[in-house]
């Protein structure tokens, strides 16, 4: 059963990995001819089983491509044309406190000024201009900025349009003035207000035992208001592999969950009556599926948040019927509940690594090697405690082993010593802190809550430091250029293979994987990158980064992680810097593996006839506006025409193969 997880997931993969409907169409007769096939053959003994499995993966491969094809026809949310400034009248659906960047964000409803039509937004709002009864329910006028959703600023980066187009967000941008509100319309809000409200009342009162971050964090795991975490904060627990505790996830849901059940067991216990007539732990699995319900709903509902209360639900269910409570297919029936309803989920970062470093565990527990190990737990106390913490310690180091590879791909950098930061923090968080905030809140009721929030907040003060300090340990984090897909694939594929297969079979799973750490260790940055605007551009050589222009956009910081470097790194440079350079206020020419550059500085308003002759002379040609026909490069032409329909490049100067944030014949909706 498993296998079939991997292969829906693999049929979702595809249809974002091909073009357009013809090639969609040619995947599922593909999978309708092997099934037909497999359904006529004949063959030996085995036949009925192998062909049980053949048709199983052949339709579960059509049903995930024709999952997200449905879905994103149905679902999907067209963009705005362009970006317009305009005054806009809104309605406040969800706000987002982000105290740390002195803003909040709102998702609202209004309407496309240039068509009238009706659209979802997403707009940050500075604090400047921000009122605090903006809340969900009420209306609003102001002048704002609305563009489409950013694409990818580099090919293989991160693209915020296909998650808006099933979000159903149509723009994204800015407020200009502040808004001029007309009242609250309705009470659709009110649960947001409350979550805003709480959030804010929990950073006050385990700001008043710990630090700023502390109580940021406390909000995350109370309300899932993530916005009050300063930058080095957020990225000093990323560095530490300690990111997974600012999601509200698998972790969260399930302490609570099993604080709630033994609870339940423990108190159920102590009453006669109820545990002699009454299964205690089906009444335990009720209660802690109430609580995992209750938080998921506090905490907003999002989607990860969702997945995980999903997957704890199958597993108390498990556990009420008395069978295995954690197996790889109660995993695999999780995924495939999750995949059915969001199936763009699996190509996101979140989906992946929370069923990866699950799928992990279980199959280290599972393997021979872990039954062997959970015999020998000890008798002593001493021994039993040893045995856990052996334990612990073999699982933090798989589970960084299996996530690496994925994280280095989404984020372009992995903290190394994750395992030994959690070997400390996981411990910490479910069984101190999540249960000391519960007891705090519910101690504050009758204003008896300080002591439950100073245990908390230092608790959180000592994970806070504790992510610093091994972020800050040398060759603590692992940071590469851009991976390409291949190399990701092959990895997971020999994971898979390696968790899910039976036997001395599952070790071919180490080739791939071997394959996959060989291509990620041959990682080198793209020799050019070009932003779809035009206006910057970055050239790698040499262990060195050269910009176009040294600016501090999001597309400037994209291109520098791509490159596996970090802002502010003294090898980055700028066109100018770069050996031989030949630059002027309008334009810069470089010669590099090769190919000769000309890259403009600025808008070109001069000689025309000098341009074209300077293109006919040169490899590549890169500019912010649309130059004319007679402008032939020998390989390339960035210029606003080809940007604006194929977005921002990445160009292999040796072998001139060029890839865009858009191929060409991509015909999906965002």
């Amino acid at each position: 059963m498993p296998w079939l997880a991997v292969a829906m997931l693999a049929g979702i993969g595809l249809w974002f990995a091909l073009p357009g409907p013809g090639d969609w169409l040619i995947a599922l007769g593909l999978c309708g001819f092997v099934a037909g096939g497999a359904l006529i053959w004949r063959g030996g003994d085995d036949a009925p089983l192998l062909r049980g499995a053949v048709i199983g993966v052949a339709l579960m491969v059509a049903a995930g491509l024709s999952l997200i094809w449905a879905r994103s026809a149905l679902l999907g949310t067209t963009p705005i044309s362009g970006p317009r400034v305009a005054v806009v009248a809104a309605h406040v659906l969800e706000r987002e406190e982000q105290p740390a960047r002195e803003r909040a964000r709102l998702i609202v409803a209004t309407r496309d000024p240039r068509d009238g039509r009706a659209i979802r937004a997403r707009l940050n709002v500075p604090d400047k201009f921000d009122a605090p009864f903006l809340q969900p329910g009420m209306q609003f006028r102001a002048k704002a900025r609305l563009a489409p959703p950013q694409r990818a600023a580099v090919p293989g980066g991160y693209d915020f349009a296909r998650s808006a187009w099933f979000d159903g967000l149509a723009a994204s941008g800015s407020l200009l003035e502040r808004p001029r509100t007309s009242g609250m319309t309705d009470d659709t809000g009110n649960g947001a207000s409350w979550r805003t409200r709480l959030a804010r009342h929990v950073r006050e009162k385990a700001g008043a035992f710990g630090g700023d971050a502390s109580a940021a964090i406390a909000a995350t795991l109370v309300t899932g208001d993530r916005g009050a975490l300063a930058h080095d904060d957020a990225q000093a627990m990323r560095d530490a592999g300690l990111a997974h505790m600012l999601s509200i996830s698998g972790m969260h849901v399930g302490a609570v969950i099993a604080i709630c059940w033994f609870l339940v067991m423990k108190l159920g216990g102590l009453w006669p009556w109820l545990a002699l007539r009454v299964r205690l732990p089906l009444v335990a699995a009720s209660g802690g599926a109430l609580a995992g319900i209750g938080y998921t709903v506090l905490t907003g509902a999002a989607l990860p948040t969702i997945r995980a209360c999903i997957a704890a639900l199958l597993v108390l269910g498990a556990m009420a019927l008395g069978r295995q409570a954690l197996s790889l297919r109660l995993i695999a029936l999780a995924a495939i509940a999750v995949m059915l309803f969001w199936p763009e989920a699996a190509v996101g970062a979140s989906f992946q690594l929370s069923f990866a470093a699950v799928v992990a565990i279980v199959a280290l527990l599972d393997s021979d090697f872990g039954r062997e190990l959970a015999k020998r737990r000890g008798t002593t106390r001493w021994q039993r405690w040893r045995h856990a913490l052996l334990i612990l310690l073999l699982t933090g180091i798989v589970v960084e082993a299996t996530l690496s590879p994925l994280v280095l791909y989404h984020f372009q950098r992995s903290g190394i010593f994750g395992w030994m930061a959690n070997l400390v923090a996981i411990p910490l968080m479910t069984v101190v802190i999540l249960p000391a905030l519960i007891a705090a809140l519910v101690a504050d009721l009758i204003g008896l809550g300080a002591p439950f929030w100073w245990l908390a907040a230092r608790s959180l003060d000592l994970i806070v430091g504790l992510a610093h300090g091994v972020s800050g340990l040398p060759g603590a984090v692992l940071q590469l250029p851009q991976l390409r897909l291949w190399a990701i694939l092959a990895c997971v594929g020999g994971a898979f293979w390696l968790a899910l297969w039976r036997g001395r079979l599952r070790l071919f799973g180490l080739s791939a994987v071997a394959v996959g750490t060989l291509g990620i260790a041959m990682a080198r940055p793209a020799d050019l990158l070009i932003l779809a605007d035009g206006r910057n551009a970055a050239l790698s050589a040499g262990g060195g980064l050269y910009l176009l222009r040294d600016s501090s956009s999001f597309g400037t910081e994209a291109m520098i992680e791509a490159a596996g470097m970090e802002a502010g790194d003294p090898a980055i440079m700028t066109f100018p810097d770069w050996p031989g350079a030949n630059c002027n206020a309008s334009f810069c020419e470089v010669q590099a593996e090769g190919r000769t550059i000309l890259a403009a500085r600025r808008r070109f308003s001069g000689d025309y006839a000098a341009l074209a002759r300077a293109c006919a002379r040169v490899d590549i040609v890169i500019a912010q506006q649309r130059l004319p026909a007679d402008c032939r490069p020998a390989l390339l032409k960035a210029d606003a025409s080809l940007l604006s329909r194929r977005g921002g490049m990445a160009v292999n100067l040796e072998s001139g193969n060029i890839r865009a944030v858009r191929e060409a014949g991509d015909q999906h909706g965002w």
